[in-house]
This record gives C-alpha cells, structure tokens and sequence, in this order.
C-alpha cells in the first residue's frame, strides 16, 4: 500500500472528505431556516371550462319594420336613427291624390243614391194611399215597395264606399310596430313609395349579444352555457347562451347570449366575449402569485429549500382572477409568495 509519510493515503482523503461532509449539512440548515415568511401553494392539475373568445353584435330580439300600406307621397317623416318610439306612433304620412278625388266621388254617390232614395220612398206612400182607396193593385204596390228598398240599399252601398275611401285615406299613416329605438330612417320626405316599403327599422324585443362561431362548435354549444364579455365601456359581465339558431350560414353558427343591464342604446356595436364550449384540465394559480418583470411573468417556485424566479407563460382565465399556467411549471412543483407581497 503507497504511503503519504506515515500515514496510508485513503486516511488522508478521508481526513480531506470529511470536513466537507459536515459543512454542507451545516450550510444547508440555515438556507432552510433563512427562507422568509410567505405563503405556499402545490399545484395540481384543475378541470375548468375551455373558454373560446367570439365576436359579438349588440342587438335586439327581433327588428321591426315601419312600412307604407298605401301607394303614395311621403310626405313627412317625423323620426330619425336614434330616436325613441311606441307602439303604435304615428312617424310618417303617406298620401295619394287620387284618394281625395275618389272619396269626393263617393261623396257624389251618396247625395244622388239618398235623392234616389227619397224619391222611391215618396213614390210608395203615395201608391200606398192609391191601393188603400182601391186605385191601384197590389202589384203596383209591391213594385213600388221594392224599388223603395232598393233605393236604400244603394245609399247603404254609396255610403260604405265612401267608408272606404276614407279608411283607405286613413291608412296614409305610418306607424311605429313596436316600442324601441330607430335604427334606419333614410326615406326622405317627398319620396314616391309603394304598399309594403319599409320606411323606417325599429328594434323590437329585449337587447341580446348575438355570437357569430364558427361552425365547428356548433356541436359544443349549449343553451345555459356561461359567456364573459369584459367590454371597456360597461366593464366585464357573465351571461348566458339563450337561443342557438339551427340554421348555418357563411360557415358560422349564430347564438343569443343575455346579460343583465345590456343597453340598446348602441345597437350593431362589437365586442369581444368567452363562451365556454367544453371542459379541460389546466393549471391556474391565483394572479397574485404572478411577478411581470420587463414584460416576461415569473413565478418563485420551492425546490431543495431554495426559491427561484422561473419564466412561464400565462393567460388569463376569463371571469376569475386567476391564470391559466401554460409552460414553465407543472403539477406537483410548488409556489412560494412572499408575506406582504403581491403579483
């Protein structure tokens, strides 16, 4: 066996290992013990929503449209895009010259069928008073009676014809279908229009956000699913799926989402909403444990008594303040937050 003096050479080694031994148990107690106080968090894999973002339109249930119900002039319209209207309102009139020349016919006709009328009853009293002191016979009364009834029954015609000319005339008016707000309005005044033209679009039925998916989720949609919309002029609200259309156009899927205190005042605005088409496992933490330095987000994760600041990337969860871990950390590592500190 080689020797170092007198002493074997593996004493020596022995002799040099074992100091080292000792100081890194000893080193190792106060890295332990020197971490400071905060709080720990295990991750583990959670099941959440899968959350897809959608464009979204503000509209209306349904839309109504104001419409001629005669041919004529327009000769006025009282609204304009934006404007509030009632059921029922009178927004506009229409008129047709030839209404007026036909109800002054009418006119016309009844005068002469009245005259008529008076006539045929003078007739029958007078042949009545013949018969009765045996002059005529009971045919000529009976002729004269039905000539009387006739007479009256072409007033009753003359007049329902000027009823109708006049109802006819009335129908010039054009009217709101239902409460709401103006949306289009851009017949102007003096326009030649024909029975059924719409005049005016009116927003008829609550505010809803009408979703346009893609159809490949068509199949993932739900009625009852939840929808976030975080919008910078109402702030974020959570909703729900109330009505999924069955018919597909243009590769889209069409749904109505309700959300408490939509306003329809901005009716065809866009925004940005998460509806939930699914179910998936991820790894959310809360937002606090989050560190963003010079734009990269880190968390402080334990490992062998020790903390480091690790790169991860992130995205948030919609509707919670928490976000969803994609890369950097896994299930089973654990986070550490600082006592007093904040992501």
């Amino acid at each position: 066996m080689a020797t170092f003096g007198a002493r074997p050479i593996w004493l020596v080694g022995a002799a040099l290992l074992a100091p080292a031994g000792c100081d890194e148990k000893k080193a190792a107690a106060p890295i332990a013990a020197t971490m400071p106080a905060g709080q720990k968090l295990k991750l583990l894999a959670t099941d959440i929503a899968d959350m897809k973002t959608v464009s979204a339109e503000i509209t209306s249930r349904d839309q109504a449209d104001a419409r001629a119900r005669i041919p004529g002039t327009l000769v006025s319209l009282t609204v304009r895009a934006g404007d509030s209207v009632t059921r029922g309102q009178r927004i506009g009139i229409v008129t047709d010259a030839r209404l007026g020349y036909e109800t002054v016919a009418a006119s016309a006709q009844v005068a002469a069928a009245d005259a008529e009328a008076v006539r045929a009853r003078a007739e029958l009293a007078r042949i009545d008073d013949l018969y009765r002191n045996r002059v005529y016979a009971k045919a000529r009364l009976d002729t004269a009676v039905a000539t009387a009834r006739a007479a009256d029954a072409r007033v009753a015609a003359a007049r329902a014809q000027q009823g109708a000319s006049a109802s006819i005339a009335g129908q010039g008016a054009v009217l709101a279908p239902a409460n709401g707000w103006v949306l289009r309005a851009d017949v102007p005044a003096g326009s030649v229009v024909s029975p059924g033209q719409s005049i005016a679009t009116i927003t008829a039925g609550p505010p809803v956000l009408r979703l346009m998916l893609p159809e490949t989720l068509a199949g993932a949609l739900r009625v009852g699913a939840p929808v976030t919309v975080t919008d910078p002029v109402d702030g974020a609200r959570a909703g729900r799926i109330v009505q999924i259309y069955p018919a597909i156009s243009g590769g889209q899927v069409i749904a109505d989402a309700s959300l408490p205190g939509l306003s329809e005042r901005f009716i065809g605005r866009r925004i940005s909403v998460a509806i939930e088409t699914g179910r998936r496992t991820a790894i959310v933490v809360p937002r606090r444990f989050v560190t963003t330095r010079f734009g990269v987000d880190y968390l402080d994760v334990v490992s062998a008594g020790q903390v480091s600041a690790v790169p991860v990337q992130t995205t948030p969860v919609p509707g919670s303040d928490a976000v969803e871990i994609l890369s950097g950390v896994g299930a089973g590592d654990t986070l550490f937050l600082a006592a007093g500190t904040a992501g």
